[in-house]
């Protein structure tokens, strides 16, 4: 059975008290998945949502004013932040690819590199606000003998970490990085990414054309990340530091399409081995412990759970979705 997502009212209720009514706040990327999230649910907690994208939007939602602008553009970044003083940045806008293509190592470091310096240059000016940015669990770890970045993605973003760590050192800006798992839920809009590409392939009875499935990811449900964020966002003893958001949890990418397959039902079966495993993939797990002690933060939604809400989402909309 395909179950409807969690009302909003109900996801409220886990921030209610936690100072949101009224605040200024901007949030970069507010079109992209996670950003659009984020963007509803502080909304709807009252803020004043300053949401930030490269295209026009003709209409937002209660207490939602949208802005154009560059994250890339130093001087649109500076006039933003200067005009709308936010309490609480939240820096979502990113390019995510993890392609192992040359030509994409120049629009990461644009997109996710210049955007946090530029963002974090004008924030040294703005004392007392403070600036979540999203990080990934791409990024190498150092520390358990990674030294080699997998993709231009995953070393922009490893940088960025390194950019926010010195600006807080340096000039004491208040700047925390969350370090994201594979993140999936209902209107995830790029239907390339796995969970979508899976869900509507079966609900269309076609058969998914998958890599060998081998590789252990963490899946974390999207409304579990938009918890992390506000958590982040009103924790003084997080800045400077980086949390792991997932769950912890080894799922297969074979098992997480095998689970998907029975939550769907039909008889299309996935086809492993169609493409090839990408180079320097290797099984990406967060570590919560950080995240639980010092932002009191853990995932709500179990994997299944949130592949059943996930789904029945697709499921009501599946005419919106053009064929593969």
């Amino acid at each position: 059975m395909l179950t409807a997502p969690a009302s909003t009212e109900t996801l409220v209720r886990r921030q209610e008290g936690h100072g949101w009514h009224g605040a200024s706040v901007l949030v970069t990327g507010a079109t992209g998945f996670i950003g659009a999230h984020l963007v509803r649910r502080l909304g709807a907690l009252g803020a004043r949502v300053h949401a930030v994208s490269r295209s026009p939007r003709e209409k937002g939602g209660p207490g939602e004013t949208w802005h154009v602008a560059d994250v890339s553009d130093p001087e649109a970044i500076e006039h933003l932040l200067l005009s709308t003083r936010p309490a609480v940045v939240f820096h979502l806008a990113s390019e995510v690819a993890g392609a192992r293509d040359p030509r994409l190592v120049r629009p990461m470091l644009e997109s996710n590199l210049a955007g946090v310096v530029n963002l974090l240059t004008t924030v040294t000016g703005m004392p007392g606000t403070r600036v979540v940015l999203a990080g990934s669990l791409e990024e190498p770890r150092p520390g358990d003998g990674e030294t080699t970045p997998s993709s231009p993605y995953a070393v922009a973003k490893w940088a960025a970490g390194g950019y926010a760590r010195m600006f807080h050192e340096l000039w004491d800006v208040s700047v925390t990085t969350l370090r994201i798992g594979m993140v999936y839920g209902p209107g995830q809009q790029d239907i390339t990414k796995l969970v979508p590409y899976v869900t509507l392939a079966l609900l269309r009875g076609e058969e998914p054309r998958l890599s060998s499935g081998t590789r252990q990811l963490d899946w974390v449900y999207v409304d579990d990340v938009v918890d992390a964020f506000l958590a982040a966002g009103t924790t003084p003893q997080a800045a400077g530091r980086g949390f792991d958001i997932g769950t912890g949890t080894r799922t297969s990418i074979r098992d997480t399409v095998e689970l998907l397959s029975r939550i769907v039902g039909g008889s299309p079966r996935p086809r492993y081995g169609a493409i090839s495993d990408r180079p320097l993939d290797s099984a990406r797990i967060a570590d919560i412990t950080s995240a639980a002690e010092t932002l009191g933060w853990c995932p709500g939604v179990g994997l299944e759970e949130g592949l059943r809400l996930t789904a029945a989402w697709y499921a009501d909309r599946l005419g919106t979705y053009p064929a593969g």
